[in-house]
């Protein structure tokens, strides 16, 4: 177990290496006997945070033994086997923690239900004791001066963070990053696209490296990852998540949210997340409107009765894609839902793009300098620095270009975006945005919906060498720009075996009934299934438990 600890502390604060995983697996082979687990076809995917939890209580499982598992994985099949690169960094500390958690259940107990459970983060998301560069070579080996709240909140609560995960630069600009310079892949079909910018999240979510992910959404980039990925995931209310210690594309925009495999997982992990952050006057607005128990709200009986509208403006013209989002609203009638059309306005459908952008590109060169503040002097302190640094830059991409010119010409874009005192923010702000948030209520309120539903891409996952990576993501943009939480739940797959995704879309701070209704058509479909290139490796083993509630 020692080497164990060593070759995991020697991996931290670098790219991850294979040569230099392969010790840690051989040791997790070579355990005695009598301290494995059971070979059975049962790996990780299946189980639930609460399957963990009662296996944590039977003393079939630790969180040693859970993290050993999660860092096997992780050889096996992020730089081996499929070689999905989803990782950046790992926790060198991840083990001992697990131990010292393990050791706290026997004496106390657990702190919540994430007690012992690992968890990745984006690699925007400010982690004190490990870097956090937001996938740029601009920030390489900057270390914050401390958590993120959401990240104090979920080691306060048990959490074990696990690692760091790939993202498109700075959240945006497409798959790649100057930081790794490699592509990740779908581990459903490595020919095709994870998605992004949460990419790294969502491949290591679906693939088990983790039972938990943190990722971040300013038009999408949750969602993106979670349809083709095929997970579970929540873009929350405006408000209800703190931005402190996140690197910001627009604070009006951004959101950071949970990825599971299961509405169980990303229900309990929100719980654990929110509360009024004083650094943050954004969550003034969740005072008195968040929980900290969402699974309380899981029913699977939540369909009978619901009323559902089917946003068909975000259909497209693939016939896999129609054809799953066909059968759920099938499946959702079958429960009990009565399903309607509903229709967006169209001159919103044409400017919604527009709106966007014209808050997001001045807040970028207002907000990125606020955050750079917190770091070093050898960091650039303004956009104009950023821009001037990336001219510099020499390193190339394995294909002989310079590192990421999409995200770096995207730079001259936000600097030359407008002015936080220009009439078009202003518009946009004070009025534009709180006038889609009252457009969505008011279609909703109509027809006396709960949830409005379609497709989050209305194409599968884009092949690896498409131009366009996020082509079919036409209707992600709504809830950005009202503020509105949009949950994420696979729905099927298509003949080619290529997740589909379906969003539940509601009105503000309406997240216990948007898990309500996830989780009744979670269950009455069990759409979700692990991928075909990450499967259990042959000591990976979560016990099932026994009688009428197995799985």
């Amino acid at each position: 177990m020692l080497a164990m600890m060593l070759t995991v502390a020697r991996l931290a604060h670098r790219r991850l290496d294979r040569r230099a995983l392969l010790p840690l697996l051989i040791t997790v082979g070579a355990m005695p006997a009598e301290a494995q687990m059971p070979a059975q076809p049962s790996g990780i995917g299946w189980a639930t945070i609460e399957d963990l939890n009662a296996a944590f209580d039977s003393g079939e499982l630790t969180a040693e033994r859970l993290i050993e598992m999660s860092l096997a994985r992780i050889e096996a099949y992020d730089q081996a086997g499929p070689e999905l690169h989803a990782m950046l960094w790992l926790n060198e500390n991840a083990l001992e923690r697990a131990r010292e958690l393990d050791e706290e259940r026997r004496r106390s107990g657990p702190r919540s239900p994430l007690h012992g459970i690992p968890v990745v983060l984006k690699d925007n998301v400010d982690t004190g004791d490990m870097p956090t560069t937001g996938g740029s070579a601009l920030l390489a080996g900057a270390v914050p001066p401390d958590d993120a709240f959401i990240v104090k909140k979920l080691r306060d609560a048990g959490a074990i963070i696990l690692a760091k995960t790939a993202l498109s630069e700075l959240a945006s600009g497409g798959i790649l990053s100057s930081v790794g310079n490699y592509f990740p892949k779908n581990p459903h079909d490595p020919a095709r696209t994870p998605s992004g910018s949460s990419t790294g999240a969502g491949i290591a979510v679906a693939a088990s490296f983790a039972q938990l992910g943190v990722g971040t959404d300013t038009g999408g980039s949750i969602r993106g990852p979670a349809t083709d990925n095929g997970i579970v995931a929540l873009r929350p209310s405006h408000g209800l998540l703190s931005h402190d210690g996140v690197i910001p594309l627009s604070i009006t925009l951004d959101m950071a949210g949970p990825m599971g495999r299961h509405v169980y997982d990303v229900a309990a992990m929100l719980g654990v997340m929110t509360g009024i952050d004083p650094a943050d006057p954004t969550t003034r607005k969740s005072e008195g409107r968040f929980e900290t128990d969402y699974t309380q709200f899981l029913d699977a009986g939540a369909l009978e009765g619901a009323r559902i509208g089917i946003a068909r403006d975000f259909l497209g013209n693939d016939d896999g894609v129609n054809w799953v989002v066909e059968a759920a609203l099938g499946t959702m009638r079958a429960q009990g839902a009565t399903v309607v059309d509903v229709r967006f306005p169209p001159w919103l459908l044409a400017v919604k793009g527009d709106w966007y952008f014209t808050v997001r590109y001045p807040e970028f060169r207002s907000q990125i300098e606020d955050y750079l503040a917190t770091l070093g002097p050898e960091y650039p302190k303004t956009l104009r620095e950023m821009i001037e640094r990336s001219d510099r830059i020499v390193a190339l991409m394995p294909d002989g270009s310079r590192p990421n010119p999409v995200r770096w010409n995207i730079f001259r874009e936000e600097e030359a975006g407008g002015e936080l005192t220009g009439y078009e923010y202003v518009a946009m702000r004070e009025h534009g945005f709180p006038m889609v948030q009252a457009i969505v209520h008011g279609m909703l309120d109509a027809q006396d919906l709960d949830a409005i539903v379609y497709p989050p891409s209305n194409t599968p996952p884009a092949l690896r060498s498409a131009i366009n990576h996020f082509e079919g993501m036409v209707g992600t943009n709504i809830a950005s720009l009202a503020g509105l939480p949009d949950l994420i739940v696979p729905a099927g797959f298509t003949r080619r075996g290529l997740p589909v995704g379906i969003s539940f879309l509601a009105r503000a701070f309406s997240e216990p009934r948007l898990f309500a209704l996830g989780y009744a058509f979670e269950q009455a479909t069990r759409a979700r299934r692990d991928p075909i290139h990450t499967p259990p490796l042959p000591r990976e083993h979560v016990p099932r438990p026994a009688g009428p509630g197995g799985r």
